[in-house]
């Protein structure tokens, strides 16, 4: 590999080959790190507007300390980062199916894994969200039946695009009604997606919440030097 362009690892999954690796910027000289899955690019450093700001728009929605939160997808750890600037956060979950992700973050192959693992608020957890989603423990089985302030996903492309066909149920009603279950009054359900807002998705979304809206979030792009955009949708229980 050359000095700008370095494979860090190469690991076989279910679902595809997962590959992380560095490359340096050629306009400003900084290391940018991506993932990979089965040829799709799932995250990127030079883009976490989007993943950061998921954060904040759902901590926004609360009020109080000692605050619970789930985050569903680890990727390169911007959105978990974000949560634990806020100090009003008592415990932070972060769930991923890929075990390999999680090793990179212990390894300090990915540089927020140094962050995370140093922050005794924070615990990774290897498990599938979406069957933890389903399954009648809830997202923690050593807990069952432990709510939160908020649940926080990023891990699908959109409700529509999503990584695995076996996702499709948790965008239904009786899924996202499951999410609103396993969230204490007053609390938030925030989910991350890279295409422009869906109106059918929202309408479902308020049939298991109230206070619903999808915010448009813009970004530079500088591959493309334009602006680009994904959507924060927000969701909360009644309190």
């Amino acid at each position: 590999m050359s000095a700008r362009f370095q494979e860090l690892d190469w690991r076989p999954t279910p679902l595809g080959e997962l590959v992380l690796r560095r490359r340096r910027d050629p306009l400003d000289g900084k290391d940018i790190y991506e993932i990979k899955l089965g040829g799709e690019f799932l995250m990127s450093s030079l883009f976490t507007v989007a993943e950061e700001e998921l954060s904040r728009l759902a901590l926004a929605e609360l009020t109080g300390t000692g605050l619970d939160v789930v985050v569903g997808g680890l990727g390169l750890g911007y959105t978990a980062l974000t949560v634990l600037e806020n100090a009003d956060v008592r415990s932070l979950v972060v769930i991923d199916a890929l075990a390999e992700v999680i090793e990179w973050h212990e390894r300090g192959l990915i540089p927020a894994g140094a962050t995370l693992a140093a922050d005794p608020r924070c615990a990774l957890v290897n498990g599938d969200f979406f069957a933890l989603a389903r399954s009648p423990e809830g997202l923690i089985p050593q807990e069952p039946g432990r709510r939160f302030h908020a649940i926080v996903v990023d891990i699908d492309h959109s409700p529509r695009h999503l990584l695995h066909p076996g996702n499709a149920d948790f965008y239904e009603l009786a899924g996202l009604r499951r999410i609103a279950a396993l969230l204490r009054p007053g609390g938030v359900f925030a989910l991350w997606s890279n295409d422009p807002p869906d109106e059918e998705f929202t309408a479902e979304l308020a049939r298991a919440f109230v206070d619903v809206r999808a915010e448009v979030v813009s970004f530079a792009n500088p591959l493309q030097d334009r602006d680009a955009t994904n959507t924060v949708y927000l969701a909360k229980v009644p309190s």
